[in-house]
């Protein structure tokens, strides 16, 4: 052959491959409000940093016909790129081909870019829109996908890997995301479920839509399987290259520092009174959150699970930290089931990754009830304080008001390894809050007083100001230091410089035993 018709067959099958399933269901992915596996990428990726792997592998199917249905690429998009000028592993799935099924070939890509991944240090990303198991290729495609879910596994906490639903993703293809560190999904276009509404209906004789069983507001909301539910393809893309900014490319680096002209010595006199005075009144915590961080940004993460703990990225002193407050909005701020898991996960990932800590903490204690009990709240609630007590990142920890009993011990507290631990006046560090512990020292004189509700008053108010404040723990050093909500970003700031050298570690061991 010529060396021009070389040239030709090259261009040829690069041409098909770059036209996946054709123009028709091309026009079919449109329509349906989805863009395709490449201008997914192209949106992704920094501009003309993409560099393609197995573009021309081929499925080696011969059983239904499938050796006359061979397309370039097989369904996936595989290779790296650079966001924000540092490098990633992506692989995106395109439905245009045999509805972005997998197969052996297909499996074959992703696992090669995954190990590519772990031997360079680089985090991997997934945007993930596939009608599942290629039913044509039988136990191979699932052997594909286990090969994928070893990886993920072997991967975690050694790089970052990023989810992204982009359309459906449903039975065991599921479980790749779920073992990810982040999941994104896109409103009304995209989800997840292990069995759909026709099994669910056929079984339980339940009914309920795609969007109601799996949809991003589901996952958000509900089941808590997504970290962020985005408007729309654009803006899911544009949260990824956000989130990067603040990861670093793996386990052994720190991660990056972006230079910001806020002064770290800038003091904010709003901080004063964001803590109500009454002590029972609720209040916004990322009314404190956001002005403490560098240009008062704050990254937040799984917003609509859970509300009542707020977990997110920001920077201080141009240093990426990852964020936990409880939310006297909801809840008065109580750690439950739901809130447990959401900040454990997230408490975890911060550890795997070098990113300090800022724990804020106003909780009146673990909410109580039947349903939180027989939920597990015990198993659960120790998973946080399991994830706190063994992480050894540079641990920062602000008071702002209640901190009761069990709850006190699993924020941070300075017995779990705290490093630097803060309280503002308003704190109250105590057993139970006034009102309970009164209940119970003083049951027998109220019970023959005169006027108990009197004596309960008085008896309050004496307690209050006994054990209410921050003092009786700053007296024995479980707080360092009792600060002025002002200064609240400069003492933040100063810590994490003093901090930024620390050395910490584990006993030697296989791995923990965390309460699943």
């Amino acid at each position: 052959m010529p060396l021009e018709n070389r040239f030709d067959e090259l261009r040829r099958r690069n041409q098909l491959a770059d036209l996946g399933g054709g123009p028709e269901r091309i026009e079919r992915q449109h329509r349906a409000g989805k863009k395709t596996a490449r201008e997914r990428l192209e949106l992704l990726l920094d501009k003309g940093s993409f560099s393609e792997v197995d573009k021309l592998v081929v499925h080696q199917s011969h059983d239904f016909g499938m050796d006359a249905q061979r397309i370039p690429g097989d369904g996936v998009v595989a290779g790296s790129g650079r966001i924000n000028g540092r490098p990633v592993y992506v692989f995106a799935q395109d439905f245009t081909v045999f509805g972005g099924s997998l197969s052996e070939a297909y499996a074959r890509k992703i696992c090669k870019i995954m190990d590519l991944a772990m031997k360079t240090g680089v985090p991997v990303i997934g945007l993930n829109d596939s009608g599942g198991a290629r039913i044509q290729e039988g136990v191979v495609s699932l052997a594909g996908y286990a090969d994928i879910f070893l990886r993920n596994t072997l991967a975690s906490g050694v790089i970052p890997q990023i989810s992204a639903i982009m359309g459906p993703c449903a039975g065991g293809a599921v479980y790749s995301p779920a073992i990810t560190d982040f999941v994104f999904m896109v409103k009304h276009s995209s989800y997840m479920f292990v069995t759909g509404p026709d099994v669910i209906k056929a079984v339980t004789h339940e009914e309920v839509s795609f969007e109601e069983l799996g949809g991003a507001a589901t996952h958000g909301g509900t089941s808590g399987v997504a970290h962020f539910a985005a408007e729309g393809e654009d803006e899911c893309l544009a949260l990824i290259r956000e989130l990067m900014s603040f990861l670093p490319q793996n386990n052994l680096e720190d991660p990056p520092v972006r230079q910001s002209l806020d002064p770290p010595d800038r003091v904010d006199e709003e901080l004063q009174s964001a803590v109500p005075e009454q002590p029972n009144k609720p209040y916004d915590i990322k009314d404190i959150v956001r002005p403490v961080l560098d240009d008062r940004y704050f990254f937040e993460v799984q917003a609509d699970y859970a509300p009542n703990i707020v977990i997110g990225f920001g920077r201080l002193g141009g240093r990426p930290v990852g964020v936990v407050a409880n939310q006297p909005a909801h809840l008065a701020g109580c750690l439950d089931i739901s809130a447990s898991l959401k900040a454990a996960r997230f408490v975890r990932f911060c550890d795997c990754f070098n990113i300090p800590l800022v724990t804020l903490v106003d909780v009146p204690g673990f909410l109580p009830g039947t349903a939180q009990e027989y939920g597990g709240i015990i198993k659960h609630g120790a998973k946080l304080l399991y994830a706190f007590c063994e992480a050894t990142v540079p641990k920062l920890t602000v008071i702002t008001r209640k901190a009761y009993g069990g709850a006190y011990d699993v924020m941070s507290s300075k017995h779990i390894r705290g490093d630097a631990n803060f309280a503002y006046p308003t704190a109250e560090i105590a057993v139970m809050g006034p009102d309970g512990a009164v209940s119970i020292l003083y049951k027998r004189e109220m019970d023959a007083a005169a006027d108990p509700a009197a004596l309960k008053e008085a008896k309050t108010r004496e307690y209050r100001e006994k054990f209410a404040n921050p003092y009786a723990a700053a007296e024995r050093g479980y707080v360092d230091e009792v600060i002025e909500p002002r200064d609240t970003r400069r003492k933040l700031i100063q810590a994490l410089e003093v901090l930024r050298t620390k050395r910490d570690q584990n006993p030697p061991k296989k791995h923990g035993n965390i309460p699943l």
